[in-house]
C-alpha cells in the first residue's frame, strides 16, 4: 500500500505541470501559453493583452486577428521607442515561422489591444478570446487577468 501511494505521489508530481501547459491546436502545431491581460479601472475603454505563440508545425503561419466578447474589437499592435517617445501602431499580422515563437510582452514589440471594453477587466477574471491564424484558422484561448502592478513587476513596467 505504501509503495502504491508513493508511486501515485510521484506520478502526480510529474504530470501536474502538463495540466497547466496549453495544448497544441490541431494539426497546425500552434501552441498558445502565458495568455494574460492587465486589469483595468472603471471608465478605461481599452486594455492590453500578452501571450506567447509557438509554431511547432512544419509550415509558417501568421496571426491575422483576434476577437473577444469582452470588447467591441481587438487589434494587433506593435510598440517601439523613437527617442524618448513610445509609438504604438496597428499591424495586419504577426508572422510565426515554423519552429519559432513570438512572445508578446509589455514594453517589447507586439501586444493585443482590447478596444471598447464592455466592462472593466478585474484581476482573476478569465477572458475568452478567438485568435485567427492564416493556416491554423480559429483558435480559442483564455486570457487570465492580472493585477497591473503584479504584471509590471513580472514583465517589465510598460503601461498603456
Amino acid at each position: 500500500m505504501k509503495l502504491q501511494l508513493a508511486t501515485l505521489a510521484i506520478m502526480t508530481s510529474l504530470l501536474a505541470p502538463l495540466s497547466q501547459a496549453q495544448h497544441v491546436h490541431g494539426d497546425s502545431g500552434i501552441q498558445i501559453h502565458q495568455a494574460t491581460a492587465r486589469a483595468t479601472v472603471p471608465g478605461q475603454t481599452s486594455g492590453g493583452a500578452y501571450l506567447t505563440l509557438e509554431n511547432h508545425g512544419k509550415i509558417n503561419d501568421a496571426l491575422l486577428s483576434a476577437q473577444s466578447a469582452a470588447a467591441k474589437s481587438m487589434e494587433i499592435h506593435t510598440m517601439s521607442m523613437e527617442g524618448n517617445v513610445m509609438r504604438m501602431r496597428e499591424v495586419a499580422r504577426i508572422d510565426i515561422a515554423a519552429g519559432q515563437k513570438v512572445a508578446m510582452e509589455p514594453g517589447k514589440g507586439y501586444h493585443l489591444m482590447l478596444m471598447g471594453l464592455k466592462a472593466p477587466l478585474k484581476a482573476g477574471d478569465k477572458v475568452p478570446v478567438t485568435l485567427t491564424f492564416e493556416k491554423a484558422g480559429k483558435v480559442e484561448t483564455t486570457l487570465e487577468v492580472k493585477d497591473s502592478q503584479t504584471a509590471n513587476q513580472k514583465q517589465g513596467g510598460h503601461q498603456h
